[in-house]
C-alpha cells in the first residue's frame, strides 16, 4: 500500500479526492501519524517526512526510525502532485506481493512543529484543525474510521482534532507521551468522535522532566497525560511502558517489549523493541485483542512521578538518553 505525505498547509479535500480511488480499493487499517515538537515541513532538515515519517529516513542517529515500515506499509508510495510536496526524494516503489489490499495506507501528517515551545503550542491546536478535514473526508471517502498515532506535542494536535469530528470517523488513537493535559483529553472525549473512539495514553516515568518542564513552562493548573487521566472513561486506557507488571502483562499477551535502558528518554515510547508491534496490532483492529482484553491484563494505576529517577542506580546504568 501507499505512504501518503499531507501536510497542514496543503489543500487537504483535493489530497483526499486523489486518494479516494486507493482508499475504495484497498481494506486494511487507514492510519494517520502526526510528529511532535520542532519537526516542520518547511524545513528539509527537520522535516518528519525525510526523518520518522518516511520509509527510509536519513540517517541521523538512533532516533532516525521508520514509523510506517513499523506499522506495515512499506510496498509503495503515492505522492501528492499539486499539494507542497515532501522536500526529500520520494521512496521507490517496492515489488508488490501477497495480499497488499490488507495493508495499512499510511498517512504521515506534518504540522509547523518548529521554533519556541509557546508557538509550537499554539501552532499544535491549528494543526488540529486540518488534521479533522483530513480524517473527515478519509472517513468520507473509506467507509471505516482512521486510526491514528501521535508522539509528544502531536497527541494535542489529535486530541484537538477529535472535537471537530463526528462519531465513527475515529477507530483507535495511540498517543505516545503525550504533550498535552488532561483537560485536552477530558474535552476530546467529550466529544461525539472521541466518545466512539478507543484510545491507548502510552506513558512512562522515563518522559517525568519532559512533563514538568511543560507544565512549568505553560504555568499549568494540572497535570499533563504522562499522569494518566484520573478516573478515565471505558473508551481510555493508560499504559505505563517502563513499569515491569505492565511489561509481565504484554508478554503475557503475545508481545515482548525490551526494558527501559536509560531515567529519562522522550523517544523510548517508538525506540523501544517490540512497542510497534503491539502499536501495529492495537491500530489494526485485531479482533484477538480488544481493549477489554487489554484492560484486564494492565496495571490500572501509574507509578509515582520520579520513581523511576530516583530509583536505585544498580538496575538503570544511564542516566540520560544518548545525544541522538
Amino acid at each position: 500500500m501507499p505512504l501518503l505525505a499531507v501536510n497542514a498547509s496543503d489543500e487537504i479535500g483535493a489530497i483526499a479526492a486523489r486518494l479516494a480511488p486507493h482508499l475504495a480499493a484497498t481494506r486494511g487499517p487507514v492510519i494517520v501519524m502526526v510528529h511532535g515538537f520542532k519537526y516542520t515541513p518547511d524545513i528539509s532538515e527537520l522535516s518528519p517526512h525525510a526523518h520518522i515519517l518516511s520509509l527510509d529516513p536519513r540517517p541521523s542517529g538512533p532516533r532516525a526510525v521508520s514509523w510506517p515500515r513499523h506499522l506495515g506499509c512499506g510496498r509503495g508510495t503515492v505522492g501528492a502532485p499539486d499539494a507542497a510536496a515532501p522536500p526529500h526524494r520520494p521512496t521507490a516503489p517496492r515489488p508488490r506481493t501477497g495480499d497488499d489490499t490488507a495493508e495499512p495506507l499510511c498517512i504521515g501528517f506534518g504540522w509547523d512543529g518548529g521554533g519556541s515551545l509557546w508557538r509550537a503550542w499554539r501552532a499544535a491546536a491549528l494543526a488540529g484543525g486540518a488534521l479533522a478535514r483530513l480524517v473527515r473526508h478519509l472517513h468520507a471517502c473509506s467507509g471505516r474510521p482512521v486510526q491514528i498515532i501521535a508522539h509528544s506535542m502531536g497527541a494535542r494536535v489529535a486530541l484537538r482534532a477529535a472535537t471537530a469530528l463526528p462519531p465513527g470517523s475515529i477507530g483507535r488513537v495511540v498517543l505516545l507521551f503525550a504533550a498535552a493535559f488532561r483537560s485536552d483529553a477530558r474535552r476530546a472525549l467529550d466529544s461525539p468522535a472521541g466518545a466512539s473512539a478507543e484510545w491507548l495514553n502510552v506513558t512512562s516515568r522515563e518522559n517525568d522532566l519532559f512533563d514538568l518542564l511543560l507544565e512549568l513552562a505553560l504555568c499549568a493548573p494540572e497535570r499533563t497525560l504522562g499522569a494518566g487521566l484520573k478516573r478515565p472513561a471505558g473508551n481510555w486506557l493508560d499504559m505505563q511502558v517502563d513499569d515491569p507488571a505492565t511489561l509481565s502483562a504484554l508478554a503475557a499477551l503475545g508481545h515482548r517489549v525490551a526494558a527501559p535502558e536509560r531515567r529519562i528518554c522522550h523517544w523510548s515510547g517508538y525506540l523501544r523493541a517490540g512497542l510497534f508491534p503491539l502499536y501495529r496490532r492495537v491500530l489494526s483492529g485485531d479482533p484477538a485483542l480488544p481493549f477489554s482484553t487489554l484492560r484486564a491484563a494492565l496495571p490500572q494505576r501509574q507509578r509515582r512521578r520520579w520513581s523511576r529517577l530516583l530509583a536505585p542506580p544498580a538496575s538503570l546504568p544511564t542516566l540520560f538518553v544518548r545525544r541522538a
